[in-house]
């Protein structure tokens, strides 16, 4: 988590300073200083690839006996290894993610969220070479009808805030009548499901393929083709980061270091 200033600190700032950074909600930097890594390329602390994220979203980031683990997790693990850093965590909102506000603020120095790359995104920051296909899949409990989103007709739909699951969602809301209902995080749109607060919750394919494993009362009755692909974000303009990331990234699939990293947790390949 950041590291927040002391009362003491604060009081030594201007007055205006304050009343600008609380209008514009800023995020803090993770520290005060800063370091580089392998090849020079600069990081906002001295050892560390700090990744801003957003759990739990398993099997990508999520907590498991007090540690955070995941797909995502082990995959930049290996670029901050092979930029001689350790990756730091830090667990935030998704909002301040897409915005580019924790990355354009330096809270962090990536953000690896199993999150699509999209034009609207990319207004906001950069992306690295995109390392994970993904698609859009419908969740309801097990027996319902619910083979489309036509079938959702005056029903409910749960969508996760700030989603290309929402946005295909809202943009196809109109055509087949269904209300979306709006969730902070992925339990909480799963859990609606099985609650019957909401008829079906749309998300991410393997999030939601993962969910079903361990919970057989619900099921996956549908998947759309979106193109989705992840990528890592960082700041906009910092392509000396961008570039070291997408080496590292090249090297991790040229070594079959991804390969991995991807079977681990998706039980194959990639195709």
């Amino acid at each position: 988590m950041a590291r927040r200033r002391t009362t003491r600190a604060l009081a030594l700032l201007p007055a205006l300073a304050l009343a600008t950074a609380a209008a514009a909600g800023c995020a803090e930097s993770t520290t005060a200083g800063g370091g580089t890594a392998d090849g020079g390329v600069a990081v906002i602390e001295a050892g560390f690839l700090t990744t801003c994220t957003h759990m739990d979203y398993k099997p990508f980031q999520y907590h498991d006996q007090g540690k955070i683990v995941g797909f995502d997790v082990d995959l930049v693990d290996a670029i901050a290894k092979d930029m001689g850093l350790q990756q730091k965590i830090v667990d935030t909102p998704f909002e301040g993610i897409q915005s580019g506000e924790d990355l354009n603020t330096r809270r962090c120095d990536v953000a690896a969220a199993a999150m699509s790359i999209t034009p609207a995104r990319e207004e906001n920051f950069d992306f690295s070479d995109p390392y994970f296909d993904a698609t859009q899949a419908l969740l309801v409990k097990k027996g319902q009808p619910i083979r489309s989103l036509g079938d959702l007709r005056g029903k409910k739909l749960g969508v996760q805030l700030s989603t290309t699951g929402e946005t295909y969602a809202n943009d196809n809301k109109d055509a087949n009548g269904y209300e979306v209902v709006q969730f902070e995080d992925l339990p909480l749109s799963v859990t609606a499901v099985q609650t019957g607060q909401v008829d079906a919750a749309i998300n991410d394919n393997s999030v939601l393929g993962d969910f079903v494993k361990n919970n057989p009362e619900v099921e996956i009755t549908t998947e759309f083709t979106t193109g989705d692909q992840y990528g890592i974000g960082m700041a906009t303009g910092n392509t000396a980061l961008k570039d070291r990331v997408n080496a590292a990234l090249k090297k991790l699939k040229d070594t079959g270091e991804y390969d991995k990293i991807y079977e681990k947790w998706f039980g194959k390949k990639p195709e």
